[in-house]
């Protein structure tokens, strides 16, 4: 059964950085372009950014380039999605998910089949 699980969330004042990683058990990422998403309170879930199988892609949605950067390491079954200058904008439950495709098939969530339960970021002074 493929696991996904995100960790590295927490509290952190703006301007402030954050590294969430996504870890996967019950089946090997190298299949796999992965994903971040996020959600706030009251709006639609939406893409952050996505890396494909070989992390030689990546793509990123507007409002976060320049800022986040996504990695992969495959040898690790990990992905990671380092966050600078943080925003309250930014403050969203992220989630990490999986889709089997070579390379990034964009930034939809309905594209991606396979999800972890989410880890809360909180940006606030």
């Amino acid at each position: 059964q493929l696991q996904l699980v995100e960790s590295g969330g927490g509290l952190v004042q703006p301007g402030g950085s954050l590294r969430l990683s996504c870890a996967a058990s019950g089946f090997t990422l190298d299949y796999y372009a992965i994903g971040w998403f996020r959600q706030a309170p009251g709006k639609e879930r939406e893409g952050v950014s996505c890396i494909s199988k070989s992390g030689g892609s990546t793509n990123y949605a507007d409002s976060v380039k320049g800022r986040f950067t996504i990695s992969r390491d495959n040898a690790k079954n990990m992905v990671y999605l380092q966050m600078n200058s943080l925003k309250p904008e930014d403050t969203a439950i992220y989630y990490c998910a999986a889709g089997r495709y070579v390379y990034c098939p964009g930034l939809v969530p309905r594209d991606f089949q396979s999800w972890g339960q989410g880890t809360q970021v909180t940006v606030s002074s």
